[in-house]
């Protein structure tokens, strides 16, 4: 499951980051970079009109706003 699939208020942990392909290769390591890493507890806050658009996480005590895209790429299992 990804952080795309998850409910708002949902807690998961971060079960690995996927290497996308193409142009966006680099988006991996943006996302390690900020703190999403293998281990770490992660919150879908709200998700965006109709579910689509902008997913609003909180990873530590960090708040972040990602792309469906970039959600995608974080494997999370639900706690």
């Amino acid at each position: 499951m990804n952080l795309e699939d998850i409910a708002p208020g949902v807690r998961g942990r971060v079960t690995r980051i996927m290497s996308p392909s193409g142009e966006s290769a680099d988006m991996r390591g943006q996302l390690e970079d900020i703190g999403f890493l293998p281990g770490e507890q992660v919150e879908v806050l709200r998700k965006g009109f109709l579910g689509l658009g902008p997913i609003l996480v909180r990873i530590g005590s960090s708040t972040f706003a990602l792309r469906e895209s970039e959600a995608r790429l974080v494997e999370v299992e639900v706690l």
